[in-house]
């Protein structure tokens, strides 16, 4: 796992929300099933063991996703106050890309929690294959419900461009 001794040295986590109801009032409005409730605990009790916290962290308005928040900043331990952004309900890679641009240098560590397909394209176009290769394959193998990608970066937020960060770990919670 990626270390923070190096001052211009980020972390990245990239994660899709738990498993969610199949059915709500509308798809903004689907909430977390009683196993993606427990999976986002998972999640967040292994990020906490890997002592990561974010500084910063843009999460979907949606439901599902700010549920999968709560669930895994209550199990990490952390009191983040998150952005809930109603564009990332429906945003591009190149959109989401866009709004992680405008973090503030002072953050070292954001967590970006959305939906797919765009966490995983994401996550792919910001790969520079100079991480761990396994953790890259089994990303590239497929995004599922609570998966994750924690990446390296060297430099400001604003300077984030495809094939920018290095894949450090992939984890898919699950309880």
């Amino acid at each position: 796992m990626a270390t923070l001794d190096s001052a211009p040295t980020r972390l990245l986590v990239v994660m899709r929300h738990a498993r969610a109801e199949s059915w709500g009032e509308s798809d903004h409005e689907r909430r977390l099933a009683e196993q993606g409730r427990a999976d986002a605990a998972a999640a967040g009790r292994w990020l906490a063991e890997q002592g990561i916290a974010p500084d910063h962290a843009l999460v979907s308005s949606a439901t599902r996703t700010r549920e999968t928040w709560e669930a895994v900043a209550g199990a990490a331990g952390w009191s983040l106050a998150p952005v809930f952004d109603d564009g990332l309900y429906s945003a591009s890679p190149d959109t989401t890309l866009d709004l992680m641009r405008e973090t503030s240098d002072e953050a070292r560590v954001l967590f970006v929690l959305g939906h797919n397909p765009t966490v995983a394209f994401l996550a792919q176009m910001l790969d520079d294959g100079d991480g761990d290769p396994a953790a890259s394959a089994d990303m590239a193998g497929g995004y599922p419900t609570c998966a994750l990608t924690v990446l390296r970066f060297e430099g400001g937020w604003s300077d984030l461009a495809m094939a920018s960060a290095s894949v450090t770990a992939f984890h898919v919670g699950r309880d």
